[in-house]
């Protein structure tokens, strides 16, 4: 009889293993697989990238004729479809494996509790919720996409020590530390598209690049209802090198849309009247284009927005050890809450200390 400690140090290896293929295998979720017999590693294997082979082939293929009569742990339910790979229960009958561990169900419409079905009808054991919520943790914008249509919104933004995000001129740069900096360039790095006002593209005029770049490149992705973000801006300038979308209301002025267009910007105009609105339009438009997260770097009207329509999943804040009194912008404006108990709150913040900035991320209670 298997060691319940046995499964659950198993598994948590393969999440381990499923975690090195952030920012590399979105849309799909990470997975990790570890094959033992006898307690013993004999393969493993994770999702490199989009569209290569699933942890499973990579651990069977490791693993070679070890793996009959094995076990296979497996964060997420094998898949038992043709994709871009083949159905990784099929590899998982012919290797002869014995007994599956699973720590969460794919709510994936093609998947959702058939490949645990096809498994169990050629006699191999089926165990399932081994270290469920870590595997929920890890791949909670994936099931998030699932369950929504819509993308993992990330919100990010540094400010002083009262609560200000520039100064009552609208300098801003620097608040944080360069330290603090190289973490904001490494979620960058991993994120599908990064947004902004268009106030923060004019006050700042932000590159909004991965430095160094990151495993994906990021579309970068301007709220601008008439259009009017700059030609000579740093974002528009090198529209033709990195995605630049430009997303403004119906009724921009058709010679500010064309001069953008013509610069290399791709021009989404959504027709909605109210700011809540216009951001859950844009971001069910951003599932449909297979974007898993999304990171949202400002300024206070963008996130005060996303807050008020409950559109934030995750928080990354950083906190300078400044103090600029004043009345310089907070990071969250919006219409926001009339009484303190019905605030949101971040369960399990973690707290960390970067070059003398405080840095804290979280996430919402999904």
């Amino acid at each position: 009889m298997t060691d319940p400690h046995d499964d659950l140090r198993w598994m948590q290896r393969a999440l381990a293993l499923a975690r090195q293929g952030e920012g590399r295998v979105e849309p799909n979720p990470m997975v990790g697989c570890v094959i033992t017999q006898a307690n013993r590693v004999v393969g493993e294997g994770f999702h490199t990238a989009f569209g290569a082979d699933h942890a499973e082939i990579e651990a069977l293929r490791q693993a070679g004729e070890q793996a009959a009569g094995g076990c296979l742990y497996v964060n997420l339910e094998p898949c038992c479809h043709q994709g871009k790979t083949g159905p990784c229960t099929q590899a998982i009958i012919e290797a002869q494996i014995g007994r599956v561990v699973v720590a969460l169900k794919d709510p994936f419409p093609q998947v959702a509790g058939k490949g645990l079905s096809v498994l169990e009808s050629h006699g191999i054991e089926i165990v399932t919720g081994v270290a469920r919520a870590e595997a929920e943790e890890l791949n909670a914008p994936y099931l998030h996409a699932i369950e929504t249509g819509r993308p993992w919104v990330i919100a990010k933004w540094a400010m002083t020590l009262d609560g200000k995000i520039a100064t009552s001129t609208g300098e801003s740069q620097w608040i944080s530390t360069a330290t603090s900096r190289a973490k904001v360039h490494q979620l960058r790095g991993r994120v599908d598209g990064i947004v902004i006002g268009r106030q923060t593209a004019q006050q700042d005029d932000p590159l909004l690049t991965a430095r160094p770049p990151g495993p994906r490149t990021a579309t970068r992705i301007v709220l601008d209802s008439n259009a009017q973000i700059a030609c000579d801006s740093q974002l528009v300038r090198s529209a033709k090198e990195v995605p630049l979308l430009v997303v403004t209301g119906e009724h921009a002025p058709e010679e500010a849309t064309s001069r953008l267009a013509d610069a290399g910007c791709e021009i989404l105009k959504i027709d909605q009247q109210s700011p809540n609105e216009q951001l859950r339009c844009l971001l069910e438009i951003l599932g449909k284009r297979k974007m898993t997260n999304l990171l949202v770097e400002g300024g206070g009207t963008v996130l005060g927005s996303l807050l008020d329509a409950s559109l934030i999943d995750e928080v990354h804040a950083f906190i300078a050890p400044l103090i600029v009194g004043g009345t310089g912008p907070g990071p969250v404006m919006g219409n926001g809450i009339k009484q303190l108990d019905m605030a949101r709150r971040l369960p399990q913040l973690k707290v960390e200390q970067i070059d003398g900035d405080l840095y804290l991320w979280g996430r919402f209670a999904r």
